[in-house]
């Protein structure tokens, strides 16, 4: 989700300014950890055309801030501006192919609460249906029940968050799997000098300890952009985490590439193994060669990735440079795959020297006359829309569209399930399988349903 603090202003305003990807594309200066945060919240990324220039501009995304005004007060209580349309779409030379006799049923969103400030996550824990827990990327955790928020916060760590670039913060929240017995969840923030921090806190009730952190896992992040931010727990019972390729312009240490760097990679950790962690012995490089933690890489930025709770497949969204979003799929057991950042990006050459045909091709992509920055999203298993089963959804930061993703086959039919005129930050699943949408900007809570329910 990289975003710019050069275009925080009305909302109505910002919809309009993002239709215009040549002023988007001219928004952007370096990123780096030097200076104020003001400064490092956006990348260099090459011009259209021209992969392979050492003179690139970066394509910026808005910034995501909560907007205190009547017009945004009023979205949030009577539901924002949403058209559902039949319109099958998908890129040129997409991996996935559009479906003009689509099954898909058009969806609607439906109000759940609103009042949170720049919320970036929404989890639950295994057998509680009735709490819903949504991150705020200052580096608060709040509770929704029956459609209210707790005035309490379940979490407070603030002071120890850095949330001034746009893509820093309190990024995600995963509850262990026997959370139960053991009160464990484990957060994903970036500290106040700006470094990834992956932790474990302990809960009771409605209230977490800020004062039992353990901290796990500490990355350097040389640029204030590209944090990636996921933390969640695999059907294997393991931790996993994505890690973003560390920011600025086309990786330009190549750290998605290389295995002795966690980042720009999916990693897998064994947190009930040794403190504060293991390594699984099925790690691809458990045994050297690389990082052991590692899972999977070539990923720029991958911007929330999910597990079918069917399959265990793993969908990844990551977000793209200046030309495709794309999504990853990868089978359940499947590891030490490569999707080819930084010479890759959708499923086209980056650099002029790749090999298409050496690393992973995403499942789908757009470009970004469509849109300008992947959220990545859900399989809905839900039982409460019956026709939804089986659809992946996913969306796009600024557009605000949400396609509907489906396999046929041996190839991918997506289709545009809904436009709306959200800051769609993140997906949330619940645990009877129903989906919600994060609006990061508008500050509200939304669940997926069926447009004629």
């Amino acid at each position: 989700m990289d975003t710019s603090e050069s275009m925080c202003m009305h909302r109505r305003i910002i919809v309009c300014f993002i239709l215009a990807t040549a002023i988007l594309s001219a928004c952007g200066q370096q990123a780096t950890r030097s200076g104020s945060n003001d400064s490092t919240a956006t990348g260099l990324v090459p011009t259209e055309g021209s992969a392979s220039t050492n003179t690139p501009t970066e394509m910026t995304r808005p910034t995501l801030t909560a907007q205190p005004t009547q017009a945004n007060d009023q979205t949030a209580t009577t539901g924002p501006t949403l058209t559902s349309t039949p319109v099958a779409t998908a890129a040129p030379d997409s991996t996935a192919t559009a479906s003009q006799d689509s099954p898909v049923a058009s969806i609607r969103l439906e109000p759940v609460a609103k009042g949170f400030t720049r919320p970036l996550y929404l989890t639950t824990i295994s057998g509680d249906s009735q709490r819903l827990f949504v991150v705020e990327q200052a580096g608060v955790v709040k509770i929704i029940r029956d459609g209210a928020i707790a005035e309490q916060p379940f979490l407070d760590i603030s002071k120890r968050v850095g949330s001034e670039g746009n893509e820093q913060g309190l990024l995600s929240l995963a509850f262990h799997p026997k959370y139960g017995e053991n009160g464990y969840f484990f957060v994903d923030y970036t500290n106040t000098s700006g470094d990834t921090v992956i932790s474990r806190f302990q809960a009771s009730g409605d209230t977490a300890d800020p004062e039992s952190e353990q901290i796990l896992l500490t990355i350097d992040q040389p640029y204030a952009n590209h944090n990636g931010g996921l933390v969640t727990f695999g059907p294997d019972g393991y931790l996993y985490i994505g890690m973003g390729d560390g920011g600025s312009a086309g990786d330009p240490e190549n750290r998605a590439q290389n295995l002795d760097e966690l980042l720009g990679k999916i990693l897998r950790i064994d947190v009930d193994g040794a403190t504060p962690y293991a390594i699984p012995p099925d790690n691809p490089y458990a045994q050297g060669g690389g990082k052991p933690e590692i899972w999977a890489y070539g990923l720029r930025n991958p911007w929330r990735f999910s597990f079918d709770r069917t399959t265990g497949d793993l969908f990844i969204g990551d977000v793209g440079q200046n030309k495709y979003e794309e999504i990853d799929f990868q089978l359940a057991g499947q590891s030490n795959v490569n999707y080819g950042w930084r010479l890759i990006e959708g499923k086209h050459c980056y650099q002029d020297d790749c090999d298409l045909e050496a690393y992973q091709a995403p499942i789908a992509e757009y470009p970004h006359e469509q849109g300008c920055s992947v959220t990545g999203g859900y399989i809905y298993h839900g039982a409460a829309f019956p026709q939804l089963q089986g659809i992946y959804y996913y969306a796009d930061y600024c557009q605000g569209t949400i396609w509907a993703l489906q396999r046929d086959g041996d190839s991918w039919n997506t289709t545009i399930a809904l436009k709306s005129d959200l800051r769609i930050s993140s997906f949330g699943e619940d645990q009877q399988g129903e989906l919600y949408i994060i609006d990061g900007a508008g500050g509200g809570i939304y669940r997926l349903v069926a447009s004629n329910a």
